[in-house]
């Protein structure tokens, strides 16, 4: 795995007022499919319904803020993004003989790219993904699509 961290999603319970905090904060974001994206230099964060963040995780909702002894969902997602499928797979072989725990095998999503999601040994949330949409520089940096091309999420065999 490299060292690197795609997307830090944050799960919010109103979308417009979680927008408008960012945004008063003079961050921009592109709103696409009821989740807000900002770059965030080399890496994007991203605001998306609490509840479907976890289960886009196979992980159950939680409570707002997280439970206090660590377990649950505690909000936030960490992505790691890769640049083929076969790197999905292979980074959750290591996840395993790790010691983490895959919460959602590897498949086509609903958004339509390859991923997969799995906690560490403490309980924290982590996504998986190939999206040829969104890309990766060598040093692995990413940058957001622009969204105002269209009205989706790039999907598996999209992309510039």
């Amino acid at each position: 795995m490299e060292q690197r961290i795609s997307l830090v999603t944050l799960g919010v319970r109103d979308l417009a007022r979680a927008r408008r905090f960012y945004e008063a904060l003079g961050w921009r974001g592109q709103e696409v499919e009821r989740t807000v994206f900002f770059q965030a230099g080399g890496l994007a964060l991203v605001l998306w319904d609490r509840d479907l963040l976890a289960a886009d995780c196979g992980l159950p909702p939680g409570r707002a803020g997280g439970p206090p002894d660590g377990s649950g969902f505690g909000g936030i997602v960490l992505a790691h993004n890769v640049r083929s499928r076969a790197e999905v797979d292979e980074l959750l072989a290591a996840v395993e003989a790790a010691g983490g725990t895959v919460t959602k095998p590897a498949a086509v999503n609903a958004i339509g790219f390859y991923s997969s999601a799995f906690t560490d040994p403490d309980g924290h949330a982590w996504e998986v993904a190939h999206n040829p949409g969104f890309a990766l520089a060598s040093d692995g940096s990413l940058t957001l699509p622009d969204f105002g091309a269209g009205t989706d999420l790039p999907r598996e065999g999209s992309g510039p």
